[in-house]
């Protein structure tokens, strides 16, 4: 338990920040099945503009530190290669 003032207000801001980064996290993955389920679907016109907006969420969950920049271009690079294996 946090007993100096400053302990709980570190305390409440990392709770903060650990919702922030759920959200975003829980985002990101929606953004990633959206692309999966549009290739699933053979919806390559659906499946181009889903990947076109999962890229710039990638890039933004990179840029806040959520995900590392390699896995960052991992996920940019499977989903490419599934959208253009269409």
């Amino acid at each position: 338990m946090a007993n100096t003032a400053q302990s709980r207000k570190r305390a409440r801001q990392a709770e903060k920040h650990r919702q922030g980064n759920a959200s975003y996290r829980s985002m990101f993955r929606t953004f990633i099945k959206k692309v999966i389920a549009a290739v699933e679907a053979g919806d390559k016109k659906e499946a181009q503009t889903a990947y076109k907006s999962a890229v710039a969420m990638i890039d933004k969950t990179a840029n806040k530190g959520l995900i590392h920049k390699n896995k960052a271009a991992r996920q940019k690079s499977r989903l490419n290669a599934r959208v253009r294996a269409m």
